[in-house]
């Protein structure tokens, strides 16, 4: 088996583990801390572009990670998060964090919302440098190793 082969066999792998683990985890924290991760990804290079709202909005209504939430609460949530980082993305940011922040008690969860952030970054086949950096300051505020995520 080649080099891609492995590597898309894990990547199919991590998201079958993340559904399972999503599946436990039907609550109002995680999904408003999902949804934040979203925001911040997709707002990683300090704004959000129509387009990339637009993509990110496609994916949260038609992954399998998130089937478990009803798509238009977690499509409003994702617009509400992103109208925040546009007015002031600043405040909005410390705002975000702070709802992702909400799962730091609950480490398999923060993990979960982690593996979210890190699918939406490889989403396009980009992951870049802007989108890992928030990552890793998602994973910090949630006291989580960046490591355990290859950041």
């Amino acid at each position: 088996m080649g080099f891609l082969s492995k590597l898309k066999d894990s990547a199919l792998e991590m998201q079958s583990q993340l559904v399972s683990q999503v599946k436990q985890y039907q609550n109002k924290n995680f999904a408003d801390a999902t949804m934040a991760v979203c925001a911040l990804v997709a707002a990683a290079d300090g704004n959000i572009d129509a387009n990339e709202r637009k993509k990110t909005a496609s994916f949260i209504s038609t992954n399998d990670t998130l089937a478990v939430f009803e798509v238009s609460q977690l499509q409003k949530t994702f617009n509400d998060f992103c109208d925040k980082l546009t007015n002031d993305f600043d405040f909005g940011k410390i705002d975000l964090l702070q709802v992702i922040s909400k799962l730091k008690k609950t480490q398999p969860q923060a993990r979960a919302a982690i593996q979210v952030g890190v699918i939406i970054g490889k989403a396009d086949g980009d992951f870049d440098e802007d989108e890992k950096n928030v990552v890793r300051e998602i994973c910090r505020s949630l006291g989580v190793d960046p490591v355990e995520f290859d950041l």
